[in-house]
């Protein structure tokens, strides 16, 4: 009889193997849900993870896609690290769309370099910005920022619609709910010629060391983490949680805002309702597979990423819908938090002694 027995101290191995567990137990899973669907498990195993990898156009829509997660995820860690739970970095998301195709609506006659820096800064604001709202309502009323900042998702989904219902319509848009179409100096410039991959890859590598050197070689990266783990010697230590909860939440909306900048001014040009693709969702799992760590976060985006495309795959060429992706990786987050218990627990066969 297999039982759980409680570990003297957490297990630093398991730290690291339980993601690779969850991943084993993910593909198993799906593979057998193929079978169930009265399909070749082999060959949808194939399309989901193979097939996406063939050539160098299909190499750049993978880094395409796992762009935005590697920003997105990379916020939420760092806010994650201080238990700061940022649930909204799709709303953040959204709102960098705006704030940067405000820039590039307003200047689209200009012609001017300066544009696509703004952009950036706009971005990244308006994503900050929009996360500031639960930070000041959990410094000063002690709001769950759970909550808050997962309700502001479905407010700037509703605010980006009024957008490109409204004001920002493109009159010659054929009554499609999207802006104007950006002028060539609001997008960023391509890094493989005759693919859609942009520079905003080269952002979030960026983003990631200087994540990396935050989180893990800085005094600042050990106090969030010393307040995240630790909180009564935090306190004891005359650390700031309402400082820890500020910079948790800003770094999060900035990067998610600088990643929403990225999806309309890099593949879509312009803004539109569907600009929302679900990564700052997504970009939770991310984080948590990549266990907190810039690393860690950059390979489990390009897992995710391959799930996104390989859900398209799957739905060209065996007639299955697109929403299997979301299966696969809602399996990847229960099979995560399922083999997580194996840091604090072990497995014993035979009844308990004593």
């Amino acid at each position: 009889m297999l039982r759980l027995e409680a570990r003297a101290t957490a297990s630093p191995a398991m730290r690291y193997v339980s993601p690779l567990i969850a991943i084993v137990l993910t593909l198993v899973t799906g593979a057998a849900l193929f079978a169930l669907l009265g399909k070749d498990p082999g060959e949808g195993l194939r399309l989901f993870l193979l097939s996406p990898l063939k050539d160098l156009y299909g190499i750049s829509e993978l880094l395409l896609k796992a762009t935005p997660l590697m920003l997105c995820a990379l916020g939420l860690a760092i806010g994650f690290r201080a238990n700061v739970w940022n649930i909204g970095a799709e709303g953040q998301f959204l709102l960098g769309a705006v704030g940067a195709s405000g820039v590039a609506l307003y200047f689209q006659d200009s012609d001017s370099a300066l544009v696509l820096p703004a952009m950036v800064l706009a971005g990244a604001a308006a994503g900050a910005g929009w996360a500031a709202i639960p930070a000041w309502l959990r410094t000063r009323y002690e709001a769950s920022e759970i909550l808050v900042s997962l309700m502001l998702v479905y407010i700037a989904q509703l605010f980006v619609s009024w957008l490109v219902f409204g004001p920002w319509k493109d009159p010659q848009g054929f009554n499609f709910p999207q802006s104007a179409m950006f002028g060539d100096h609001a997008l960023l410039p391509p890094l493989i010629e005759g693919t859609r991959l942009h520079v905003g890859l080269l952002f979030a590598l960026s983003a990631l060391v200087a994540g990396h050197v935050l989180m893990n070689r800085s005094y600042l990266g050990f106090r969030l983490q010393v307040a995240g783990e630790a909180p009564a010697a935090a306190r004891y230590a005359g650390f700031s949680r309402a400082r820890a909860v500020w910079i948790g939440l800003l770094a999060g909306g900035a990067t998610a805002g600088l990643a929403g900048m990225g999806e309309v001014a890099g593949p879509l040009g312009q803004l539109t309702d569907k600009v929302g693709s679900g990564y700052g969702f997504a970009a939770i799992i991310v984080a948590f597979v990549g266990r907190l760590h810039a690393v860690g976060i950059a390979l489990a985006s390009l897992l995710m990423a391959l799930l996104y495309i390989g859900g398209e795959q799957v739905q060209q060429y065996m007639n299955l819908p697109n929403s299997i992706a979301l299966v696969f990786q809602g399996l990847l987050l229960f099979f995560l938090l399922g083999a997580d218990v194996l840091i604090h627990y072990r497995l014993r066969l035979g009844r308990r002694t004593g």
